[in-house]
């Protein structure tokens, strides 16, 4: 019997375009996120920016084994998301400078501590820059991520495949879909966070380990997101704004409820705003209307409520999160015969599976991810959004 909230497949976007075909991160090598800050370290100020290379590694083993070198408490090493293990990563963490490094008359003393920096390095990953700021990174301090991807095993013609495709995205924006990575390797995690909230038997060991309650009503929010999305896309809804619908403004991310379709579809069709999807907690819907019979249509088909939901607490605060992002930097090279290496940008919380399902339609058409596809950061993955 299946899993009524285990994940459903996504219709993709561009089923017009033949894919590529082939396998993603055949090695870890084949697949690199580039961190994109979100602001030029300072120069000055009494925490250091240390940018970090990784390979087969995790970013909360990383920090810690750089905060021990550094001897700096683990909880004080700053990071602005968690990056694949399973890849090449670039990112930066931050680190207090040690005390009496701040004042002008310890500037020797500072640039020691950032030479230790500079030399640091560990299993699996080495230190590339080390820079003064007067902060520390904090979760959702990043522009985006860049992703190099190289696909094997393509067909033919897969360099004019995946180019068309990738055009594609670039003027349509992409389906902003979580990736397999949050719902475990079983596909059940949503599933646990329905029970949690419900106190079935059973699961009461599960819903005291904070940890494991997070992570499975997160997959329970974002598997509420990604039926609204499929939903959207098989409607044709993808890039139209309802009546009722909440949009989010890309410049500053603020939400508004869409009260006037002749003035806000266009903001859509400019890339100004777009539509968002629930992620539902204990705040109230946002949404009205169309918008909000069709959430609502989704949430009984999944046999939930909001009133449910919002038994979350803090731990399912609510909010809302774009139905699509733009595609940056999108271009491919052909490295070799069937050899296909894509570049792309991803703003924070975007997985770079929603970019690569569309370019390979690899395995069954329109499922919600593709072999190996890695998440841009993304949300702890595991799963946080960064």
């Amino acid at each position: 019997m299946s899993d009524p909230l285990g994940p459903r497949p996504i219709a993709l976007l561009t089923t017009g375009l033949p894919g590529t075909g082939g396998a993603a991160r055949v090695s870890e090598e084949d697949f690199r996120v580039e961190e994109l800050p979100l602001y030029p370290a300072a120069g000055e100020g009494d925490h250091l920016f240390i940018t970090v290379e990784k390979t087969g590694r995790n970013t909360q083993d990383v920090a810690q084994e750089l905060g021990r070198v550094l001897q700096v408490a683990g909880r004080d090493v700053g990071a602005a998301g968690l990056k694949d293990k399973r890849a090449v990563t670039v990112q930066r963490l931050s680190v207090p400078l040690p005390r009496g490094t701040a004042g002008p008359q310890a500037v020797a003393k500072a640039e020691e501590f950032r030479a230790r920096a500079l030399a640091a390095a560990g299993e699996g990953w080495r230190v590339l820059a080390a820079e003064r700021h007067v902060n520390k990174l904090r979760t959702g301090h990043l522009a985006g991520n860049r992703f190099t991807v190289v696909l094997r095993g393509c067909a033919p013609e897969g360099l004019a495949r995946a180019q068309a495709v990738l055009a594609a995205l670039a003027e349509r924006g992409v389906p902003n879909l979580f990736g397999p990575q949050r719902f475990g390797r079983r596909g059940d995690n949503a599933s646990l966070g329905a029970a949690i909230l419900r106190g079935e038997p059973g699961v009461a060991r599960s819903g005291r380990d904070r940890f494991l309650r997070r992570l499975a009503l997160s997959a329970l929010q974002s598997e509420v997101f990604n039926r609204c999305l499929a939903d959207r896309i098989a409607s044709g809804l993808f890039s139209v704004a309802i009546a009722g619908d909440v949009l989010k403004k890309r410049d500053s991310g603020g939400l508004f409820t869409c009260k006037d379709l002749v003035a806000d579809q266009p903001r859509v069709e400019r890339g100004e705003v777009d539509p968002a999807g629930p992620l539902p907690g204990r705040q109230p819907s946002m949404a009205e209307d169309e918008a909000r019979r069709r959430e609502d249509a989704v949430l009984a088909e999944m046999g939930l409520t909001l009133e449910l939901l919002a038994q979350g607490g803090g731990e399912l605060e609510g909010t809302r999160r774009p139905y699509r992002v733009p595609l940056g930097e999108a271009q491919v090279v052909e490295r070799a015969p069937g050899v296909l290496a894509l570049t792309f940008a991803l703003p924070p919380g975007s997985f770079a599976a929603a970019v690569l399902r569309e370019v390979m339609k690899a395995g069954e058409q329109g499922s919600g991810t593709a072999p190996g596809a890695g998440q841009s950061e993304s949300a702890a993955e595991a799963d946080s959004e960064g």
